[in-house]
């Protein structure tokens, strides 16, 4: 039964890290919640499996030219920087203080999007 969950899981947070909304938003949950795996391992397995995950995405949007070489140079050089600060910080926090964080993200997120929904349906009427 774990491996058809993780076989499950994968197969979402793949269909949303290749359309590039975020594997890891879909993953981690999913593993916290359902097989029970702390906050930092499941951000741990969201890794490995992005840095996978995002070399066959990259290939297939590069290959339809949809990647901006000049404007992603500033996005992964300050991306690669504050990584490093992030995980830094991730080894520091307590995996119940990271799970709330994440969640409080989560919340924010869903949150514009709703607004976003709205604005756009009073725009269009």
């Amino acid at each position: 039964m774990i491996i058809f969950l993780l076989i499950l899981f994968g197969f979402l947070g793949g269909i949303f890290g290749g359309m590039g909304m975020g594997g890891g938003t879909m993953l981690i949950p999913l593993l916290t919640i359902f097989l029970d795996f702390s906050q930092k391992v499941s951000q741990g397995f969201n890794l490995f499996s992005f840095l996978v995950m995002a070399v066959f995405a990259l290939i297939i949007h590069f290959k339809n030219g949809l990647v901006d070489i000049k404007s992603v140079i500033p996005i992964v050089l300050s991306g690669i920087l504050f990584s490093v600060g992030g995980a830094f910080l991730a080894t520091l926090v307590d995996g119940k203080v990271l799970k709330i964080i994440f969640g409080v993200f989560l919340i924010i997120l869903a949150l514009i999007e709703i607004l976003k929904l709205f604005r756009k349906n009073k725009i269009n009427n």
